[in-house]
């Protein structure tokens, strides 16, 4: 028997013994996350200005409690990131597994909370970072810890970077660990953020796998006509002008576009869905049903209507400095995600027709996220997501998706990293609610954050464990 056993064990493959060899307590790793959450989401870590050194060295003290070394690198000292490295045995490359330190800024009037208060009530944790990005830094912080405090033999190196400057600039944090520190977050493999499980009547229906992401594009229009006195109108208004070309441009509905990843994203969404669900994820690419389809994703599903198309969202408008006085120009800000493979200058030249008026100049801004090519669906690491995808959910489907936003994965895949997004469980309404990312009200389940770092835990293991 004795012999049966050890033949057992050695037959089975490691990623079923790593699920079953270590027995860890989650409702306890839920309450640790949740606690480590809450003191991330209290250092404010606003970018601008970022003060993201303020988040390393809170991880910092965190690993080095336990015996674990990290290092920090920052182009500017207030921004440093973070790596940490638990060793395998080196017989595979490196899992690298991120999450950025800095967060959008807030208007703290328009919240229902403390936006750095780090509430916890009605089972979520509300404030600034929880969906975006500190629940994937606590999450990278408890795996490295788990890793450490069971002594797991790894044949990868698993990577941790707490990185900064995810929120426009770049050049701060990935980029610069990119360009002037690669050999420490080089890897075969990464995870991050950019992904999402959908829950439906209390259960995963759908874990979603950021594979690739738009692309930020985002343009100033500027508008110019005659200075003048407030009480005379004027045809070159440029305060009119802006206001007729932000109303074009935010109303355009833009293309309708699959690449690979949207194509087997809603293919797969129809298979699992039922009644004008079904059908409309069946059809978005049916000429007969497109804009009717178009129409109702924009009114009640935006997400999904961002889903099929290069997205202009205009965010700022800038005009006037006196109540009485018609201002000689007018600006407004277009937050455009273009679809992987737009044709850049065609579009502007596009939105430029849209706008029709000489008078409002298109000024793209600078490009900080490089283009990359999709990760792959048929490799190693989507393989093992999709199996503890299944081990953990057993009523969900997994599915490739595109991110509408952007993450620093851009840069590791332009690389030739394999990266891979993953997020939280919510309802589809709560994902189209106030309380998401760069809400007013943003907020996170703990119990989702929990089941979301047992979900890393189970890949991480199953792409890295050694068989022993």
């Amino acid at each position: 028997m004795r012999q049966f056993l050890v033949f057992l064990c050695l037959s089975l493959p490691a990623s079923v013994l790593a699920q079953d060899r270590y027995l860890i307590d989650w409702d306890a790793v839920g309450e640790e996350a949740a606690t480590i959450l809450t003191e991330l989401v209290q250092i404010d870590s606003s970018n601008p200005p970022g003060n993201e050194t303020k988040v390393a060295e809170y991880l910092r003290q965190a690993l080095a409690e336990e015996g674990i070394d990290s290092e920090l690198y920052a182009l500017d000292p207030d921004r440093a990131n973070l790596v940490a490295r638990y060793r395998g045995n080196g017989s595979k490359r490196p899992l690298l597994i991120m999450g950025h330190t800095d967060v959008v800024g807030v208007q703290a009037e328009n919240w229902s909370e403390e936006p750095f208060g780090g509430l916890r009530k009605d089972g979520y944790i509300w404030g600034r970072g929880t969906l975006d990005d500190k629940d994937n830094v606590t999450a990278g912080l408890i795996v490295i810890l788990l890793l450490n405090r069971l002594g797991v033999e790894m044949d990868r190196d698993i990577i941790f970077l707490a990185e900064s400057g995810e929120e426009g600039t770049p050049e701060v944090g990935v980029t610069f660990m990119v360009e002037r520190h690669w050999d420490k977050i080089a890897a075969e493999y990464a995870i991050a953020e950019g992904g999402s499980m959908q829950e439906v009547d209390g259960h995963v229906h759908v874990v979603g796998i950021e594979t690739t992401e738009k692309v930020p594009r985002r343009a100033r229009l500027v508008a110019t006509g005659t200075a003048g006195h407030g009480s005379v109108p004027r045809r070159d208004n440029a305060v009119t002008a802006i206001a007729e070309a932000v109303a074009k441009a935010g109303n355009w509905d833009t293309p309708v576009s699959l690449n690979e990843t949207t194509r087997a994203y809603f293919a797969r969404l129809a298979e699992v869905s039922e009644g004008d669900a079904a059908f409309r994820y069946a059809n978005v690419e049916n000429p007969e049903y497109q804009a009717e389809i178009s129409d109702w994703f924009r009114n009640n599903d935006p997400y999904h209507y961002s889903q099929l198309r290069t997205s202009v969202v205009p965010t700022i408008i800038d005009a006037g400095f006196r109540r009485n006085v018609i201002p000689s120009q007018a600006e407004a800000m277009l937050d455009i995600r273009m679809l992987p493979g737009e044709d850049v200058a065609g579009f502007y030249a596009k939105l430029a027709a849209v706008i029709d008026n000489p008078a409002v100049e298109i000024v793209p801004e600078r490009i900080y996220r490089p283009a990359a090519v999709p990760s792959g669906i048929d490799n190693e690491m989507f393989a093992v997501i999709e199996s503890v995808a299944e081990t953990l959910y057993p009523r969900s489907t997994t599915i490739p998706i595109m991110s509408t936003g952007a993450t620093d994965m851009a840069q590791l895949r332009a690389r030739g990293v394999q990266a891979y997004g993953i997020g939280p469980a919510r309802t589809l309404e709560e994902m189209n609610s106030r309380f998401g990312a760069h809400s007013d009200d943003e907020r996170v389940a703990v119990e989702s954050l929990k089941d979301m770092i047992r979900f890393l835990w189970y890949v991480v293991m199953e792409i890295g464990a050694a068989n022993s």
